[in-house]
């Protein structure tokens, strides 16, 4: 019986370490591409839906994995460790081996290149599946991982945006229209910024004990109040450029779903510029809104995207 506990405890620990709650975001962003392609007039492929998912799911896994494995030093030099930062704290406390976690990282990064080739070479969506989904496979891998360990040279917060919130719908659009056009970009762009926001709060309990293991991250290059002040011009600047959005063909059903969360958005910028981020007794609580902040944009966004399409 201890040993069927043991074992239990152990696969428990394992897919805490692939922190499986993140995987929500991932089918909202993706299913956000594919609903914006819907609403432009584009036939849902089920198959391609089904392909891409695994594509998208696939590689969250390989980088959660590898991301622990890589960051292992960091996470067991940081006396600060959050609820959203600091890693999942699983290989830091032992609870499963390091080399599991490699090992997982290639299977699933495995798994999203056979995915990308079935898309591409089987299913065909477009000429652009290919280097699309490797991009964004090197993208996410290269966060952490060897031989670009883009996190450690200040370029993490970017690399996420970019790889996370701008590329996931911009492919769930791509391999249902097999075209690229601007409106997914457009949608993307407030959502690129609240991520990379998101980041830069989940990287400031963690300066110290990066900096101890040689990981610089943008919040080392600036410092916190540097970074605070980042963090407040690109929240501004995501709700600023609303309106140029919409002139260049952003629904404006979206931009008003977006300035619905905005009492968010403005309380969480009145946290920081306040000094939020120098209580360790808020950490968790800025980590939780800066999610939150985030997630609730992507639905909204995707809450407006079926309006509109249920409408035409």
């Amino acid at each position: 019986m201890a040993a069927i506990k043991s074992n239990f405890q152990t696969v428990t620990y394992f897919l805490r370490l692939g922190r499986p709650l993140f995987l929500l975001g991932g089918f909202l962003l993706y299913g956000l591409g594919v609903t914006i392609a819907l609403y432009s007039g584009v036939e849902l492929s089920l198959p391609v839906l089904f392909w891409g998912q695994v594509a998208v799911t696939a590689t969250q896994l390989m980088t959660h994995y590898s991301n622990d494995y890589f960051d292992l030093a960091a996470d067991k030099a940081n006396p600060t460790p959050t609820r959203w930062s600091g890693g999942s704290r699983i290989l830091a406390e032992g609870y499963v081996r390091p080399q599991v976690a490699l090992a997982t990282a290639v299977v699933m990064g495995t798994v999203a290149l056979f995915a990308t080739v079935w898309l591409a070479f089987v299913l065909r969506p477009g000429p652009l599946t290919l280097p699309l989904l490797i991009l964004a496979i090197t993208l996410t891998w290269s966060y952490s991982s060897p031989p670009l360990h883009l996190n450690r040279r200040g370029l993490g917060e970017v690399t996420g945006a970019i790889a996370i919130t701008g590329m996931t719908p911009v492919v769930g659009y791509y391999l249902q229209a097999g075209v690229l056009e601007l409106l997914p970009f457009l949608a993307v762009f407030p959502l690129c910024c609240f991520q990379f926001l998101m980041l830069l709060v989940v990287n400031l309990p963690d300066a110290a004990g990066d900096a101890t293991a040689g990981k610089h991250t943008l919040v080392h290059f600036l410092g916190t109040r540097g970074s605070v002040s980042l963090y407040l011009a690109v929240l501004l600047l995501a709700y600023s450029a609303l309106p140029l959005l919409v002139l260049m063909g952003l629904p404006i059903l979206v931009a008003v779903a977006l300035l619905a969360i905005s009492p968010l958005a403005i309380w969480q910028g009145w946290r920081m510029y306040r000094g939020a981020w120098a209580d360790p007794q808020l950490w968790d609580s800025l980590g939780f809104w800066s999610i939150g902040l985030l997630i609730a944009s992507v639905l909204a966004e995707l809450l407006a995207f079926i309006l509109l399409y249920l409408n035409t």
